[in-house]
C-alpha cells in the first residue's frame, strides 16, 4: 500500500522581535566623551537639586531604528543634553507671551559631528533635506506629560527615502527645515538608513523643582 505523502505548502509567517542595536555601535556611542560627560552631569544635577533644592533642566534622547521590513533595532539612550541657551531663552519669552511652548515638538536630523553646546542653533545639525519625507519638513512629535508629572516628553518618527548616516537630533519650533529654535542637540555615533527606513525618536525634559 502507497503511503500517503502530504501535499500543498505551508508557510511560516517570522514575526521580528524587537533587536538590540549592534554591540560595536553601543561600544562606540557609549565611549564618546560627550556621552560620558552627558550621563556624569545628568547625575551630578540630580544629586545638586537634591542637596541645594536649586532647580535644574536635565534631558535625555532615545531611538529606535524601523526597517523597511518591519524590523525594529533599539539603539537605546543616543545622548543626554545640551539645552541651548536660545532654547532657554524661549522659555523665558514664553512667559512673556511672546512665544509658545507649544511649538517646541519638531525633530530634526542631521549629519552635524561637531560637539554639543549651549551655542548651538537649528545650523549646527548640518540637517538632512530632501534624504526624509516630505523633503525639508520636520517630523512632528507627540507632546505628551511624563509619568513623574515633571518630564516633557516628545515622540517622533523621521522617515527617510534616500541613504544617510544620521548622527544628530534636534528638538526645534518649526516644522520647515533652515529655521526656527533649537531647544536641545544631541549628537550621536552614525545610524545609516537607506530608502523605506525610519527612526523612531524620543525625548524626555526633566524639570526639578526647588524647596
Amino acid at each position: 500500500m502507497e503511503a500517503i505523502r502530504p501535499f500543498g505548502t505551508v508557510g511560516v509567517r517570522h514575526l521580528h522581535a524587537n533587536m538590540q542595536a549592534p554591540l560595536s555601535w553601543k561600544i562606540r556611542n557609549t565611549l564618546r566623551k560627550e556621552y560620558v560627560w552627558g550621563y556624569v552631569a545628568n547625575e551630578m544635577a540630580k544629586g545638586f537639586s537634591r542637596l541645594t533644592g536649586i532647580p535644574t533642566l536635565i534631558s535625555e534622547l532615545r531611538g529606535v531604528k524601523r526597517y523597511a521590513d518591519g524590523r525594529r533595532e533599539d539603539y537605546g539612550v543616543l545622548g543626554r543634553r545640551v539645552v541651548t541657551d536660545v532654547g532657554v531663552a524661549f522659555m523665558v519669552d514664553n512667559f512673556a507671551g511672546t512665544t509658545d511652548l507649544d511649538t517646541m515638538k519638531y525633530h530634526g536630523v542631521g549629519t552635524g559631528t561637531g560637539n554639543e553646546a549651549a551655542a548651538d542653533t537649528y545650523t549646527s545639525l548640518t540637517e538632512c533635506t530632501t534624504e526624509t519625507t516630505p523633503d525639508n519638513t520636520r517630523a512632528t512629535g507627540s507632546t505628551i506629560e511624563g509619568l513623574t508629572g515633571n518630564i516633557y516628553k516628545t515622540v517622533a518618527t523621521v522617515a527617510f527615502d534616500a541613504s544617510v548616516a544620521v548622527t544628530s537630533h534636534g528638538v526645534l519650533s518649526q516644522a520647515a527645515v533652515g529655521g526656527g529654535t533649537l531647544l536641545d542637540r544631541t549628537k550621536f555615533a552614525a545610524i545609516n538608513v537607506v530608502s523605506g527606513d525610519s527612526i523612531e525618536f524620543t525625548y524626555q525634559l526633566t524639570y526639578t523643582s526647588g524647596s
